[in-house]
């Protein structure tokens, strides 16, 4: 067989054997493949952390965890700092984003077409072609094992940081209402407050998610972005729209519950 095809005698691309995580840094994007490295920024990933919290989540060696510090450490993607608690210790960061993972065991099989085959010209709905656009351009993504939740959720934010001026009320229920009007204006679905505490919201018709395949795992990585963005300003602290249900998962509409940092 020649280099570079396929079984079945067509040109492809061989397919990655192992994860990789794609990180945006102050020195420029950074590829990691190393599965301690993956780990250790995974962990930081969530939040800062001290070298024993990382040597536990990791499970390797100090002397392992250590080296591999070091090594990001000069690369650019990881900070230290003294700890507030105790001068002998260090607390690491990332100094960088997760932009997006290639994994193998994430490709999606299917037929791509039939989902860019679902819109007809004359349909009448003028946002039906920008909603398939979108998933089509998920699903092909997935079709590679390509998995963008970090970068749509971060301009999921950028968009909520936006919108929040337009929709701002004190009342949590007022707010709700705006909500739910501006998401059905612009077609992005049908928004129900499940309950106030904690504050639940569903997601009917979600214009991310609702022909995508069932992975089992949730989707809404922009809307969590959106919805995250808008209830840190509202209650004036960090929050974050926790997605519990999806259609990517098998419901029939998505869930979002709102948690504030510390609670």
């Amino acid at each position: 067989m020649e280099p570079g095809m396929g079984v079945r005698g067509r040109p492809g691309r061989p397919k990655p054997k192992q994860e990789i995580d794609l990180y945006s840094t102050p020195e420029g994007a950074q590829v990691i493949d190393n599965p301690v490295r993956r780990a250790i920024l995974a962990a930081l990933h969530e939040r800062e952390r001290t070298f024993e919290e990382v040597v536990l989540l990791v499970g390797r060696a100090k002397s392992t965890v250590s080296v591999h510090l070091q090594e990001l450490a000069a690369a650019g993607m990881v900070g230290s700092r003294a700890d507030p608690d105790d001068s002998r210790r260090k607390v690491f960061y990332l100094t960088g984003d997760l932009v997006a993972s290639l994994s193998p065991e994430e490709r999606l099989a299917g037929d791509l077409a039939a989902y860019a085959g679902a819109y007809r010209p004359g349909m009448g709905d003028p946002f039906e072609f920008y909603r398939l656009a979108f998933r089509t351009i998920r699903i092909a993504l997935m079709h590679e094992g390509i998995v963008l939740d970090p970068l749509l959720t971060r301009a999921g934010k950028g968009v909520g940081e936006e919108l929040y001026p337009a929709l701002a009320d004190p009342d949590i229920e007022h707010f709700c209402t705006k909500i739910a009007r501006f998401w059905e204006e612009h077609h992005l679905g049908r928004v129900e407050v499940e309950r106030l505490d904690p504050l639940t919201l569903l997601v009917y018709d979600c214009f991310e998610c609702a022909d995508l395949p069932v992975t089992g795992r949730p989707a809404c990585a922009f809307d969590s972005g959106i919805l995250s963005a808008l209830f840190s300003h509202h209650y004036g602290r960090s929050a974050a729209a926790i997605e519990t249900r999806c259609y990517s998962m098998g419901f029939d509409h998505c869930r979002f519950e709102i948690t504030l940092e510390g609670s």
